[in-house]
């Protein structure tokens, strides 16, 4: 792997992982201030639904069309040309987007019916709901707009600016959780307005940071033009597999508003907790794998494409595997470090673990699904990716169906986490079928040995806390549950570089941004 990805791949991650722990304290603060309760489960709601759809209409579609595309302008025709082509696109999804939110907007009541059914049996609960979304769909809007100029920034190989802009969201909510603690915001209304802000801010910033790179880009009349008809045609597809694990984690939530009130919560505080490596290792190796994939197709260097996403899988499998292990073992004190104070009770917080540990089996599929979908994507091939994430989510509502009851969400999270393997691996298996993807001797050595790694951290996780109890002090269960991640990842550390998963010599030559051998 090259070392432009290598660097593209820490940077995307870093300011990842910089949105991820600002949106701990975020949950964090809405945990304690808010507990689980009829409002939280309302506001959860209306913060994922534009949240659901900008994973078709701005991430989905832009890594699998826009970003393609646009580099080929960029490379073939220069800037202006590429420039003018953001221009068209953004005019269209101005206004498309526009009248879509207009219609949410006045058929809001409907579509809080529609994806949280349950929620009709307790009035409140609903109205509050209708309320709370009609002022964060907007959302959805600012952040399409804002993945534009993403898109727009990432085929430039500028990843900084658009990976750091979720910041502005968590900085957002923050500072209104504290004016709602200070009883200047009410709750469930304060919190939707800074969601609606932050978008804004957001498309603001990334706007801003396309012109600075010479790419600014200006309102003009609409129109569907050829290029625009392919974004189109490729985008949808693109969109649908890009989104499956949100839109099976929005049918979780549907199955969950028959549950008794908390459950939307416990499943939306574990999903945060589960989104931590899957932003940062998923997001990042895919966000910087597809430019570099789509050079080498275009250029018929398919070996090197090969290696390229044999050290991508390597790197996403090596993090991914011991970060399962840890999850699964340490989820209830992780979750009762993180967010058991104030309203949230110990309850919530078991209830919490439970679910994590089921979302977390699931963890390496998740990032693999967003990693092996980019060979797809930078061939052009959307249609067949959607297929199988299509068979996934019937997967997830079947299993929803079966596991709900034993299990309650749990099972539901457990379901999530099944369909996600079974994406990977019809991905996998056709991608090995039509040999766009090969296996190196370096891969098929050092897998097994991952997997051994992260069994024995597992067992050592287990054991430390069979031997430690868990207290109850802030303090002390911080040094705790920060000793037995340490002696997870210490072991597993040790035990890969026994087996020979890894060698201290590559980490050398990244740290010296040196290519790999």
């Amino acid at each position: 792997m090259s070392r432009y990805l290598y660097r593209s791949i820490a940077t995307v991650g870093g300011f990842t992982f910089l949105s991820r722990m600002t949106g701990f304290v975020r949950d964090s603060l809405i945990a304690g201030i808010l507990g689980v309760s009829g409002l939280t489960d309302a506001f959860f709601v209306a913060f994922k639904l534009p949240n659901f759809f900008r994973r078709f209409f701005a991430e989905g579609a832009f890594n699998a069309a826009f970003v393609p595309i646009f580099s080929g302008v960029l490379v073939s025709s220069g800037p202006i040309a590429a420039r003018l082509y953001g221009e068209k696109i953004f005019s269209l999804l101005l206004f498309g987007l526009t009248g879509f939110v207009l219609i949410f907007e006045n058929f809001m009541p409907t579509v809080i019916f529609l994806f949280a059914p349950g929620f009709d049996a307790t009035p409140a609960r609903f109205d509050l709901a209708v309320d709370l979304s009609r002022i964060t769909f907007p959302y959805i809007l600012f952040i399409s707009l804002a993945s534009l100029f993403s898109g727009i920034l990432n085929s430039m190989g500028k990843f900084a600016a658009p990976a750091g802009a979720p910041i502005i969201l968590n900085l957002t909510m923050i500072g209104a959780l504290f004016l709602i603690l200070f009883e200047w915001l009410s709750p469930g209304r304060g919190l939707a307005w800074a969601v609606f802000w932050a978008g804004m801010l957001q498309l603001g910033w990334l706007w801003v940071s396309c012109h600075f790179q010479g790419i600014g880009i200006k309102l003009t009349l609409p129109q569907l033009t050829p290029e625009a008809k392919t974004l189109i045609r490729l985008g949808i597809p693109g969109a649908i597999s890009a989104g499956v694990i949100q839109v099976n984690l929005f049918m979780d939530m549907i199955f969950a508003s028959w549950l008794p009130t908390g459950a939307v919560s416990y499943l939306f505080y574990a999903d945060r907790l589960n989104q931590l490596p899957l932003g940062v290792i998923g997001i990042a190796v895919s966000t910087a794998l597809l430019p570099e994939l789509s050079k080498h197709i275009k250029a018929g260097n398919h070996g090197q494409a090969h290696d390229t996403q044999n050290r991508a899988l390597e790197f996403a499998l090596a993090i991914t595997l011991p970060a399962t292990m840890g999850l699964v073992i340490l989820s209830g004190p992780i979750v009762a470090l993180l967010f058991e104070h104030g309203a949230f009770t110990a309850e919530d917080a078991q209830a919490t673990g439970y679910t994590l540990s089921a979302f977390a089996v699931g963890l390496p599929a998740y990032v693999l699904v967003k990693i092996l979908q980019t060979q797809f994507f930078a061939r052009q091939d959307t249609k067949t990716p959607m297929m199988v994430a299509i068979g996934a989510v019937a997967l997830n509502f079947t299993l929803n169906c079966f596991l709900i009851g034993p299990f309650s969400y749990v099972g539901l999270a457990l379901s999530t986490a099944i369909s996600a393997w079974f994406n990977t691996v019809i991905l996998g298996w056709l991608l090995f079928t039509k040999k766009w993807i090969v296996f190196d001797e370096r891969m098929k050595e050092i897998l097994p040995r991952l997997v051994i790694s992260s069994f024995i951290m597992g067992l050592v996780c287990y054991g430390l806390q069979l031997m430690m109890s868990f207290p109850q002090g802030i303090l002390m269960r911080l040094g705790v549950v920060g000793l037995w991640i340490f002696g997870g990842v210490f072991t597993y550390i040790i035990i890969a570089r026994l087996v020979g998963a890894f060698h201290f010599r590559d980490v050398q030559k990244f740290l010296k941004k040196q290519p790999l051998s």
